[in-house]
């Protein structure tokens, strides 16, 4: 993968229930649900440390909820499926999916896929994107009838995680 900035699209093999797919591009019997980009528009003041798609890739493929909408959004979708649930973290502030953030991955490591493109200025194409195809999994900019139901289930995922205590993998 590389370390420029550009484009990715995630296509899945397997689609969580409930998310509409007609209209979405396939290809074989994989489909295209979320793109994103890397970097994010820079800052109009200050600057910001620019990330790679190498880098933001990796983090949507492993890292955890609190830092990838693409995990979040999964993670809601699947959390029955895969018995996962979002917790508070830490000092309470962040949100992940704590010891599912594992199951999470394994699932996507047999399910999703990632394809890229370089482009020096990604933002400068990624509404025109979001808006030209079907992308039942953004959320940001989207006008996609789904995008509206996501919203819902991560926030009421959010609100039963706040009602939990903070997670603690001794308590």
């Amino acid at each position: 993968m590389i370390q420029e900035p550009g484009v990715y699209a995630w296509y899945f093999r397997q689609v969580p229930n409930g998310v509409p797919i007609q209209g979405c591009h396939t290809i074989g019997a994989r489909t295209l649900l979320y793109i994103g980009i890397s970097p994010c528009r820079p800052p109009k003041m200050g600057s910001k440390r620019p990330q790679s798609l190498r880098k933001r890739v990796r983090y949507h493929a492993r890292g955890n909820a609190e830092g990838s909408t693409l995990r979040l959004s999964l993670g809601c979708l699947l959390a029955r499926k895969l018995r996962i649930e979002l917790r508070r973290v830490g000092s309470g502030d962040r949100m992940t999916f704590t010891n599912g953030e594992r199951t999470l991955s394994a699932w996507m490591a047999e399910n999703a896929f990632v394809a890229w493109s370089s482009f020096h200025a990604p933002w400068e194409v990624e509404e025109a994107l979001i808006s030209a195809i079907c992308l039942p999994l953004n959320i940001d900019q989207n006008t996609h009838p789904f995008a509206v139901r996501l919203s819902a289930i991560r926030c009421a995922a959010k609100a039963r995680a706040r009602a939990l205590p903070i997670w603690s993998e001794f308590a």
